[in-house]
């Protein structure tokens, strides 16, 4: 009788996040992913410990590929916002992984090539080397929370968002001026959060970084 065949790691992570293009990490499963590859969940725990170890090595991937063939060029500034750029894009092809990247981080060698390129800008800004580990953690914190933010508007149907934009509208439009009198007097003027999303995260982003500009001696 011939045996089951036997999955490489790249394999598996080939069909982890292909199944994750339409799931999330929630109803995702090892026993499902195994389902799918036609094996036992026993055999993909020779390669990964628990589905936590899988998923960081999925959100890992698309680090490396982030980090393939970057060229850091510019002033740490623009080296920052390269890469926070590159990310943005990199995730918003999978966004059902920037939210694992946002939730469960990464140990692996993208994430290591992406800190190296973060610390190695700061570095260059002139901050103290003592400040450095500060600034990188508060950068790193905003571009997953972002990401990871932009991640869950883009993976909405056109349905759902239709809907949530009849209720912006209610909401805000609709606002009772005696109630919410701020509300109602800027209510034409704000934005949806689906609205400017690539102009909205290089602002934030650029105020996150004038803020550390400004410690600089």
């Amino acid at each position: 009788m011939t045996g089951r065949r036997r999955w490489s790691t790249e394999e598996i992570l080939d069909t982890a996040a292909e199944l994750l293009r339409t799931s999330d990490a929630e109803s995702f499963s090892v026993r499902k992913l195994a389902a799918v590859l036609g094996t036992d969940s026993s055999s993909l725990y020779r390669h990964f410990r628990n589905k936590t170890e899988l998923l960081r090595a999925i959100a890992d991937r698309v680090l490396l590929a982030t980090m393939d063939g970057h060229r850091p060029e510019g002033d740490w500034k623009e080296r920052v916002t390269a890469l926070a750029l590159r990310l943005r894009e990199a995730f918003g092809e999978q966004p059902q992984l920037a939210a694992i990247w946002g939730r469960y981080g990464s140990g692996g060698a993208g994430s290591r090539l992406v800190m190296e390129e973060l610390l190695q800008a700061l570095r260059t800004s002139g901050l103290p080397d003592r400040e450095i580990p500060v600034c990188y953690h508060r950068i790193a914190v905003l571009l997953a929370a972002l990401i990871a933010s932009e991640a869950g508007i883009s993976t909405i149907t056109p349905e759902e968002y239709e809907q949530g934009m009849e209720q912006f509208r209610v909401a805000v439009l609709g606002a009772d001026p005696e109630r919410f009198p701020a509300l109602a007097h800027f209510a034409r003027d704000i934005r949806p959060l689906g609205a400017d999303r690539r102009a909205a995260f290089e602002a934030i982003l650029a105020a996150q970084l004038d803020h550390i500009e400004a410690r600089i001696p």
